[in-house]
């Protein structure tokens, strides 16, 4: 297999003119797809906004990753409001605590950004074919943005009334299982063939 390491391309910086770019488009991309939500039960729906913030941890590294994986999460968090679409959840937990919810739908998506880019940084020092690392690191994003965003919504959320309502006496991890089973597998298998696809293209065109 060929290396990554051995076909490197010179690091870009976070402030050059094809940062800037790649950055404005994974952003624009981000905007659309966030228009792009399939309602599930207990107000979530599968969203595909991880895919974006993938290609950029990629591309950039964590200050990429952690700038898309933040637009992501101001996106969320206005979602509540109504604005750039609607959260039935964020709408009902927003009047919980504004800042709280802002914590879970924010910094839990710059953290996703940051571990992404970390997670291709160390698999692209293994010798792995870059298509690989590309798909695992799709499928990484995914991971950590479910993991994340369930993990806190219950510890910040789990005891109002809203969240009791919604898991009627059930475990923790029983309310998670039955909340984002198919979401978070068809999250993860898109994110991770999506991303695949478009880094080997952007490295072909010399983008990464």
């Amino acid at each position: 297999m060929k290396s990554i390491q051995s076909v490197a391309r010179t690091p870009v910086s976070i402030r050059s003119t094809r940062s800037l770019t790649l950055l404005a488009m994974c952003i624009a991309v981000l905007v659309v797809l966030s228009q792009i939500n399939i309602p599930q039960p207990a107000g979530l729906s599968i969203t595909f906004n991880m895919i974006p913030v993938a290609i950029a941890a990629i591309a950039l590294g964590m200050p990429g990753g952690a700038i898309v994986g933040g637009a992501f999460g101001l996106i969320s968090f206005l979602q509540c409001f109504g604005i750039l679409g609607y959260s039935a959840m964020g709408a009902a937990l927003v009047n919980v605590s504004p800042f709280l919810m802002l914590v879970q739908r924010f910094g839990s998506r710059i953290l996703v950004g940051i571990l992404s880019a970390l997670v291709y940084r160390l698999l692209s020092k293994t010798g792995m074919n870059h298509k690989l690392v590309f798909t695992i690191t799709g499928f990484s994003a995914a991971f950590f943005n479910t993991l994340l965003f369930m993990t806190t919504l219950v510890l910040l959320f789990g005891h109002s009334e809203y969240m009791q309502g919604l898991m009627a006496g059930r475990s923790v991890l029983a309310f998670i299982i039955a909340s984002v089973g198919i979401n978070a597998v068809v999250e993860m298998v898109v994110s991770a063939l999506v991303t695949g696809g478009i880094a080997t293209a952007l490295r072909k065109a010399s983008l990464l």
